[in-house]
C-alpha cells in the first residue's frame, strides 16, 4: 500500500478517462473498455493496486475504482450503474431482495480474507483486550482506560460510519448486534481512523488488516483474547475478528469483468493481496 500519491493521482487520470469514455457512447465504444469498479474502503487502495497491474498487461482498458462504502457499492450494483461492488461484508437479504426486484441477481467473488485489527495509540499503556471488553468499550459500558488496565483516562471511540462494510461487520461480529455507543466518533475511512489514534493517545479504533501494515509504528494492534492479528493468524482462523473481502457482479461475469477476475484470484493477482497486507485465499 505504498505510493498513495501516485494512486490518487492515477485515480483522477482514471476516473477523468472514464468520463471521456462515457461522454462519447458507453463502457465499449471505441477502442477502449471501461470497467467500473465502486464500495468498500478497506478494499479501494488493494482494488487500485489489481487495475494498475492489470491495465498495465491490458493497455486498452480502462478500470475506474472508487471508495464510498460497501452500502454505496452494492447499491450502484443493484442500480446497473457500475460493473463490479467491493464488499467487505456479505451482501444483506434486504439487498438481495431490491436486487431481485431490479431484476439483478447478485453473484457473491471472494477475492481476498482481513482481519479487523483494533488499534490504539503506542503511548497507550494496553497492549490486550479480550472480545467482551471491546464490545463493552464500544456499547459504552467501558468508558475509562483504568477500567482495562490503562491509565486514568476517558476513552474516545473512533469507529466507521454507518454505510461502511466494516462499521457492519464489527457490529455484528464484535458488538454482537448491539448499537454503538453514542459518543463514537464515525470516520469515513480507514485512514481518517489511523490519524485520529495517532493524534489522540486515549483514542481506540479498527481498521482492515493492509491499514495496520501500512501504519507500521504509528499505531499499536492490541492482542484479541491474546492473539494479535496478522495474515498467520487470520489466515489459520486463530484471530476471531476475521473476514473475506468480496466483490459482487450480476451474474456470472463475462467480458472484461470475467478477465478481471480471473486475474485477481490468479497467482499473480493473489501475490498482489500479500503485497497490500491482505490475506490471499490461495
Amino acid at each position: 500500500m505504498k505510493n498513495n500519491l501516485f494512486r490518487l493521482v492515477f485515480l483522477g487520470l482514471t476516473l477523468t478517462a472514464l468520463t471521456l469514455s462515457v461522454a462519447c457512447g458507453g463502457k465499449n465504444k471505441g477502442s477502449n473498455a471501461v470497467l467500473q469498479i465502486r464500495g468498500s474502503d478497506t478494499m479501494l487502495q488493494l482494488s487500485t493496486a489489481w487495475a494498475e497491474a492489470f491495465m498495465q498487461a491490458h493497455g486498452d482498458v480502462q478500470i475506474a475504482v472508487t471508495g464510498g462504502g460497501s452500502g454505496t457499492g452494492i447499491a450502484a450494483m443493484i442500480n446497473g450503474t457500475i460493473d463490479i461492488a467491493n464488499a467487505s461484508r456479505k451482501i444483506k437479504d434486504k439487498e438481495i431482495e431490491e436486487a431481485k426486484a431490479n431484476g439483478v441477481n447478485p453473484i457473491e467473488h471472494v477475492v481476498a480474507k482481513d482481519g479487523i485489527s483494533v488499534v490504539v495509540n503506542p503511548a497507550n499503556p494496553v497492549n490486550e483486550l479480550s472480545m467482551a471488553q471491546i464490545k463493552d468499550i464500544y456499547t459504552g459500558k467501558i468508558t475509562n482506560w483504568k477500567d482495562v488496565g490503562g491509565r486514568d483516562a476517558k476513552i474516545t471511540l473512533a469507529a466507521r460510519d454507518n454505510s461502511s462494510g466494516t462499521y457492519a461487520f464489527f457490529q455484528k461480529h464484535v458488538l454482537m448486534k448491539e448499537d454503538y455507543s453514542a459518543d463514537a466518533l464515525n470516520l469515513q475511512s480507514n485512514s481518517a481512523i489511523v490519524e485520529e489514534v495517532v493524534s489522540n493517545e486515549n483514542a481506540i479504533g479498527y481498521i482492515g488488516l493492509g491499514y495496520l501494515v501500512d501504519a507500521g509504528n504509528k499505531v499499536k494492534a492490541v492482542a484479541v483474547d491474546g492473539v494479535k492479528p496478522d495474515n498467520q493468524s487470520v489466515a489459520s482462523g486463530e484471530y476471531k475478528i476475521a473476514r473475506g473481502l468480496q466483490m459482487y457482479t450480476n451474474g456470472e461475469p463475462k467480458g472484461l469483468a470475467k478477465a478481471f477476475l480471473e486475474f485477481i484470484t490468479s497467482q499473480e493477482g493473489q501475490k498482489i493481496v500479500t503485497k497490500e497486507g491482505f490475506v490471499p485465499i490461495k
